[in-house]
Formats: C-alpha cells, structure tokens, sequence
C-alpha cells in the first residue's frame, strides 16, 4: 500500500498566479497520493508589499494575461483594493464541508474572471451558495476571529518553510513556487512513486 506524503499548499485569493493555479492544481493532487494540507492566507501576505506591487502590477497583469491566454481563459482583474481575507477563512469552512475545491475555483472565477470583489461579503455568499455552503455558516466563518488567526499563523508557518510567495507547494523540503511548477511538482510525486495508476 502506498503511504500518502503531505502536500502544503500555501495559497492567496488575491494573487493572479493563485487564479491561473487553481485552474489545474486539484487536478494535477489528485492524480497522486498525497494529503493536501490547505494553508489560506490573506491580506497581503504572501504577495509582494503595496509599494513593490504598485510597480508590479503592469507587467504581472501582461504576464497573466498571456498566460490566460494560452490557457483559454478569461481575465479581468478585480478593483485594486480587493482584500482576500474574507475569502481565505471561508476556505476553512469550504475544506470542513469537502466543497473546497469548488469553492476555491468559484471564488476565483468571480474574482479574475468577472472582476468581482471578493471583499465583499455579498459576494462570497452568493460563492457559497453556488457551491452548497450555507450562507449562515460562510458569514460566521469568515468574521471567527480563531480563523483569521490561522490565516496569520500559515504565513508564519509558510516563512519557516522557506515560503517566499504565493502559489507555493511545499514536500519534504521541496518547494515549488508558483503556477508554473505544478509540471515540476508532479514530476517529484512520479519521482517518489505517488502516482495513482
């Protein structure tokens, strides 16, 4: 029998990169045995601080834009002040429910794909009841101060691991950072002979 190994997965809702990820990342877990370990984060952590970003943010949205592009996907960034912290604990809620992965997906969908703000509790709420999460529970979820509180400690979990943004996968002491090394991260499961067959 083959012995799962621990994915951490350290993920931001406001980060482009995270969106494009989200389009193959539970795909490209779930053709292995591993125990994906969630790790939300929110505000700005993870990401590049607002005086980097603000000189980031033109050639990020070129660089995504043409990868979405090859994807076949669509882009259309959400307002500039969208903060995802309401998002990353309803995520909490979603990986109790088993809906994470359409939560995940949706929340991004409405965000990078239709522009919306994800700051905006209305906004999860409709997400939640799209994917079968009661719009009760998702409001409490997101105002519980013991789930905010876990979004701070993922990041500082995610920093002793050598985590230096976001998306990042992390095995052993591997890290994969980035949308662009989920191939790479597959590569190490086959490696360590994880494959599902």
């Amino acid at each position: 029998m083959v012995q799962p190994v621990d994915v951490y997965l350290y993920f931001n809702f406001r980060s482009p990169y995270c969106y494009l990820a989200s389009k193959t990342m539970f795909d490209a877990l779930e053709a292995f045995h591993v125990n994906v370990l969630w790790r939300p984060l929110g505000g700005w952590e993870g990401r590049s601080p607002p005086d980097v970003a603000k000189v980031k943010v033109p050639v990020a949205r070129q660089d995504v834009a043409r990868i979405a592009r090859r994807m076949g996907i669509p882009v259309n960034p959400p307002p500039i002040t969208t903060d995802p912290t309401l998002a990353g604990a309803g995520s909490l809620l979603a990986e109790q429910q088993g809906v994470l992965r359409d939560y995940v997906v949706e929340v991004m969908r409405r965000e990078w794909a239709d522009g919306a703000d994800i700051g905006d509790l209305d906004v999860l709420l409709e997400v939640a009841e799209g994917v079968g999460l009661h719009r009760a529970a998702l409001e409490a979820a997101v105002k519980d101060e013991n789930n905010l509180q876990r979004l701070k400690a993922n990041w500082t979990e995610a920093q002793g691991k050598g985590v230096i943004g976001v998306p990042t996968f992390v095995v052993g002491d591997e890290i994969f950072w980035g949308q662009d090394r989920i191939e790479y991260l597959e590569d190490h499961l086959t490696e360590l002979r994880l494959a599902r067959l």
